[in-house]
């Protein structure tokens, strides 16, 4: 059964990653996909790995531009499924970690989603229907040490996501966040060996989770097997920090 049948997803980020793993198990769930993000060799290769008529679109977005969303969902009108995945790091101790760093992910990871939500939502409640998933992290929940930018962003996207389900519930519009933990990817891979090894050592699965178990959650929650649920936060953690 495909999931996302005749619809339109728009997924921040979605040229790599973890956000193109989402793009991808979109497709095969029938959706169109609309990939936004800031490089655009990796859209245009993203788009060409994902073939033919699937990919509706490919355009760069920077999310802290309300602009740059705009002309991305103008290229479909209103999605059906909203995926807010762009994200940064910069990670410092407090002590060492300057005010750019602190405003660039701040900027990027809740203020981007925040204009995400805020751009798709108006378009959906007209159409009474629609979901919204934003991707926050084990981070925030936690907090990690040298990322208080990144935790704090990424609480920021939980309580969003809350606020935000309780002003759209009434119009039909969902919104719903998932929090992933360690997950395989060239960056967590190319941490050190040591910080790798604490980081498995906390996870009673025992291995880091693939970016295709994040995007099943993420499609669960953009389908109707979600129905009755909005204001959710969804942890793919492996059991890490229950």
């Amino acid at each position: 059964m495909r999931l996302l049948d005749g619809r339109i997803a728009v997924v921040t980020g979605g040229a790599q990653g973890i956000g193109l793993e989402i793009a991808r198990l979109f497709v095969e769930h029938g959706a169109k996909v609309v990939l936004g993000d800031v490089d655009g060799d990796a859209i245009a290769k993203a788009t060409a790995d994902l073939g033919g008529d699937a990919v509706a679109v490919g355009a760069v977005c920077d999310v802290r531009r309300a602009a740059d969303i705009e002309a991305l969902l103008d290229a479909v009108g209103t999605p059906d499924v909203m995926v807010n995945n762009a994200g940064i790091t910069r990670d410092a101790t407090m002590r060492n970690m300057t005010e750019e760093q602190f405003d660039a992910v701040i900027e990027v990871n809740l203020k981007g989603v925040w204009l995400g939500t805020k751009i798709a939502a108006a378009r959906m409640r007209d159409a009474k229907r629609g979901s919204i998933v934003n991707i926050s992290s084990l981070s925030g929940k936690v907090g990690m040490a040298g990322q208080t930018n990144y935790s704090a962003a990424k609480a920021g996207v939980v309580g969003l996501t809350k606020a935000a389900a309780k002003e759209l519930a009434h119009l039909g519009v969902r919104v719903n966040a998932v929090q992933p933990g360690l997950i395989r990817t060239p960056m967590t891979e190319a941490m050190p060996q040591k910080a790798w090894d604490q980081k498995m050592s906390e996870i009673p699965m025992g291995r880091p989770g693939e970016p295709r178990e994040v995007a099943g959650a993420v499609l669960f929650l953009a389908s109707d097997l979600s129905s009755y649920m909005t204001g959710t936060v969804h942890e793919v953690t492996g059991g890490r920090f229950m």
